[in-house]
């Protein structure tokens, strides 16, 4: 008896239909499909609902809860030099988790229904329908989620006083991430920074989609040695 390979039916919601594509899952995602109209994911509208957000949502919510957090180290009286380091120090952190976050988790490699899943929730729907502007960004309710984690490392390496104003630098980085993100893929930049940052991004979408994880800079892909190779030097090892 010969096994037929799943299809999956672009005409139908998505989300419990990739599963079963098994072992073909990391091809099938990785094979980009460029439209500005996104999938359905769930037949269910409320479900459906709460996997579309607009870009604009991230910087009104999270500014307003990072600026409370930094507000709680000046007033128990933290110096403003500290405050302003600590934000600093927190932004320099996210930029570590952005990196560590898209390697080992978005890019997770996986083969049973329910990872592949949840792989597609989390991060493969952006890469199977990477134009779709209203699953480009976090959601906030997932994101608060994985927010509690890092609050609870934070709390564990400073102090009380200086907590929240590194935890604060830390959602004032990743509002900066979604939004730079968002921006590579749908703003048309002008200038050369983010004309090679737009470039160095989709590298990662069309092209090697193993190397290239960082978003609003490529210094940690420099520094474990995932900064794309030239097209020539690819094919060689190839």
């Amino acid at each position: 008896m010969v096994a037929h390979k799943f299809a999956v039916d672009l005409n139908k919601p998505l989300v419990f239909q990739v599963g079963h594509l098994g072992e073909a899952y990391d091809e099938w995602v990785h094979q980009p499909i460029i439209s500005k109209e996104g999938p359905r994911f769930f037949q269910n509208a409320f479900m459906e609902l709460l996997t579309r957000t607009p870009w604009y949502v991230i910087p009104t919510v999270w500014v307003p809860v990072a600026s409370w957090f930094i507000s709680c180290s000046v007033k128990v009286g933290l110096p403003s030099r500290d405050v302003t380091l600590f934000v600093i120090l927190g932004i320099f952190f996210w930029t570590l988790a952005e990196y560590t976050l898209h390697r080992f988790l978005f890019h997770i490699q996986t083969t049973s229904y329910w990872g592949n899943t949840l792989h597609y929730l989390l991060h493969g729907c952006h890469h199977k329908h990477p134009m779709d502007s209203m699953r480009l960004v976090f959601p906030p309710a997932a994101a608060a989620i994985l927010a509690i984690p890092f609050w609870n490392l934070v709390k564990v390496v400073s102090t009380p006083e200086t907590a929240p104003a590194m935890f604060g630098g830390i959602l004032l980085g990743y509002v900066m991430y979604d939004c730079t993100h968002y921006y590579l893929h749908h703003g048309q930049p002008k200038s050369a920074v983010p004309q090679k940052l737009k470039k160095y991004h989709l590298n990662h979408h069309y092209r090697l989609h193993s190397y290239g994880f960082g978003i609003t800079s490529p210094l940690w892909d420099k520094v474990f040695g995932t900064v794309p190779p030239p097209s020539k030097v690819y094919a060689k090892r190839r």
